[in-house]
């Protein structure tokens, strides 16, 4: 007590909807409690006050190099955090940043920064719902009682938002919304703020050289025998700023950039070529109509993520080419031949094409739902895939 700087903080709670695993402020704003005995006051910042509050923005990320600074060593210049005690306590942040990726079974990826009054939320899936089938979020009643008033119609915006596409910009003023219902993204007065958190976001990619747009597989495929982090910084192994700007590319919805994501399906890097595929997929059928053949091409790409994402774009908006579809997303669905990474994207697009997949669901109850031990934890959650589809195919 005397002796001993406190630390209390919660975590993010359960994995209930805009909780654990949404980077909403919701999601990821926890209390954060210290105390700092008499003896060591010169260690405080000067905002610490005994019984009072400070507005300061710190995260998580903060705390190694905190901890750093409090027992005198500099934090290394590598360290993403800052620390906010300690004789080398820096100078408060004006952002924070979340992020969202894959949660158990499912894929997403969202980015968002926030600042002391706004928090800025930026989708690269917008085509997937907010709500996609998580089963241990599922677990939780309120969660299925959700889906169910949702499903008979029993709901009225904001309530159905979560069951929906999601739009590819947030931005919401926590001062007056705190509880991020009202989207200012397309308010012609919050501009210049939405602007200046799309900078923030930009920067923040690029000076962590964030490996989230890459396919899962392929960060621990490019690494080799390195470690993810020493893989992302290689440009020639990792040209962040070629995939990024297609990937931002890829979350509009606009028709006017076809041109370049035609011509992306052909780049030499796969993950360029995937953000390609997946920009015709979340824009939609007439997208996936004009540009079929190419897609079908995508599905002999030497990338299995490449293949999944042309996969689920034909499967989706067309008919024709549903048995090489099928064809194409079994093939790569067996976690113990085709990896876990391969297995759970190509399970996932099969999710996606609901009734459509009927035809195969006899060669899919046919694939392991276990893996080598090594697997750990992802065979399990290619088990839930195989459990959620069955349970679909086979009511």
């Amino acid at each position: 007590s005397e002796e001993t700087i406190v630390f209390y903080y919660g975590d993010h709670g359960s994995g209930m909807p805009r909780s654990k695993r949404w980077p909403y402020n919701s999601g990821l704003n926890v209390p954060l409690i210290l105390h700092i005995p008499e003896k060591y006051q010169d260690l405080a910042s000067e905002d610490y006050q005994a019984g009072g509050e400070s507005d300061r923005l710190v995260g998580f990320i903060d705390l190694p190099a905190t901890l750093l600074s409090l027992v005198g060593m500099q934090p290394p210049s590598h360290m993403q955090g800052h620390a906010f005690l300690g004789k080398h306590e820096a100078a408060p942040v004006r952002y924070q940043y979340g992020f969202r990726g894959r949660m158990d079974e499912r894929y997403d990826l969202v980015r968002s920064v926030r600042d002391q009054r706004y928090v800025y939320i930026r989708h690269y899936m917008p085509h997937r719902i907010y709500g996609q089938y998580i089963q241990y979020m599922f677990q939780t009643p309120t969660t299925r009682v959700w889906k169910q008033l949702y499903d008979e119609g029993k709901l009225e915006a904001p309530q159905t938002f979560f069951w929906e596409p999601k739009p590819v910009e947030e931005l919401y003023d926590l001062e007056y919304d705190p509880d991020e219902v009202q989207n200012l993204a397309a308010s012609p007065s919050h501009r210049t703020v939405l602007h200046r958190f799309r900078e923030a976001h930009k920067n923040w990619v690029m000076e962590t050289r964030d490996l989230g747009f890459l396919p899962e597989g392929e960060i621990h495929q490019r690494a080799g025998d390195r470690t993810p982090y020493e893989m992302g910084q290689s440009d020639q192994d990792y040209p962040l700023a070629q995939i990024f700007e297609m990937a931002q590319l890829a979350a509009q919805r606009d028709m006017e950039t076809l041109p370049q994501l035609v011509e992306a399906l052909g780049a030499e890097d796969s993950a360029v070529r995937y953000w390609g595929a997946l920009r015709l997929l979340i824009r939609g059928k007439e997208a996936v109509i004009s540009q079929a053949e190419a897609l079908g091409k995508a599905l002999k790409d030497e990338s299995p993520y490449v293949r999944a994402v042309a996969a689920e774009a034909l499967g989706t908006f067309t008919d024709d080419s549903m048995p090489q579809v099928l064809e194409t997303l079994v093939a790569s669905s067996n976690m113990v031949e085709d990896g876990v990474f391969p297995a759970m994207y190509h399970l996932n697009a099969l999710q996606m094409l609901g009734d459509k997949a009927v035809p195969v669901a006899g060669d899919i109850a046919k694939l392991p739902n276990e893996g080598p031990k090594e697997l750990g934890r992802f065979g399990g959650y290619v088990a839930r895939l195989l459990e959620k589809l069955h349970a679909d195919l086979n009511p």
